[in-house]
């Protein structure tokens, strides 16, 4: 059985939560980074993937304002990019890491984009970029916000599973097993006792206070590495047309389409993490 240790750093003076998975000793390390409104907890079918076979260390750190990490007490300055960024950067160098892999869902592919153009060029091997691209399609921006923003409360744990398995039907087939771990990995209990998704309603405020946070095609030109772009084949967010751009232009993406998914292919089932295997494999 593959151990797994939750752990906690200090970056840029905030508190980030991670969980570790695998052997410290292993070759090869892969950053695994959620998306906007989730935890590093939706990498446990990933992480463990990989780091079964010993050849893999797995490190999935919940972005700041998510999960068990500090909420930003300045979040028009800190929910941003440029600053997830820096605590990415912040975070493999006290873990002593030089070269690693990249694999990041929507927002975390986002950062992955920005941190390789920026201070962690030359240091990421291999990026994974789970249905997200350098230009986003505003009407999936507002869908997201919608929700995003103003998150839903519930009475029950088991009411918030039945929300996750509507909003989040996009992500394609789903265990109950695995619904149940997404719900009760990414659940906070309110004051009035109700409980509602694990993270700050805040960090939303990225859409308004940065407004051209996810324009990233100057980012992406500026690219020189293997990059592999899982798209759903239903996803508003990332257009058919943008990523055939990015298969044409920059670092020139190898694209594949994920049937049955729109955002985000959920990475939990085996179709999708043997993917992502081989391409870190360089195969």
């Amino acid at each position: 059985m593959t151990q797994a240790s939750s752990q906690y750093l200090r970056c840029e003076g905030r508190e980030i939560h991670y969980m570790d998975w695998g052997d410290a000793r292993a070759p090869q390390t892969v950053i695994a980074w959620h998306g906007l409104a989730r935890t590093g907890r939706d990498m446990d079918e990933l992480a463990r993937h990989l780091s079964g076979g010993g050849r893999y260390r797995v490190i999935a750190p919940d972005t700041l304002g998510r999960g068990l990490s500090q909420w930003s007490p300045v979040p028009a300055e800190e929910y941003c990019l440029a600053f997830y960024a820096r605590l990415a950067t912040a975070l493999v160098d006290q873990l002593g890491l030089e070269r690693f892999h990249w694999v990041g869902t929507s927002m975390g592919g986002a950062i992955g984009m920005r941190a390789a153009a920026g201070p962690l060029r030359g240091r990421i091997r291999r990026l994974v970029l789970n249905d997200i691209g350098p230009a986003l399609a505003a009407p999936a921006i507002e869908r997201i916000r919608s929700y995003a923003g103003a998150p839903a409360a519930f009475d029950t744990v088991s009411e918030l599973e039945q929300y996750f398995r509507q909003i989040y039907k996009p992500y394609g087939w789903f265990s109950d097993v695995q619904w149940r771990a997404l719900t009760e990995s990414s659940v906070r209990r309110l004051p009035d006792g109700r409980v509602t998704p694990h993270y700050d309603p805040a960090m939303v405020r990225q859409f308004i206070d940065h407004p051209q946070d996810y324009e990233l095609w100057d980012a992406w030109d500026g690219l020189d590495l293997p990059v592999l772009c899982l798209r759903g084949e239903d996803s508003d967010l990332l257009l058919a047309e943008t990523a055939e751009a990015m298969r044409v232009r920059g670092p020139r993406a190898v694209i594949a389409t994920i049937a049955g998914c729109g955002h985000a292919p959920g990475l939990n089932v085996p179709e999708q993490l043997g993917l992502v295997e081989r391409f870190l494999d360089g195969a």
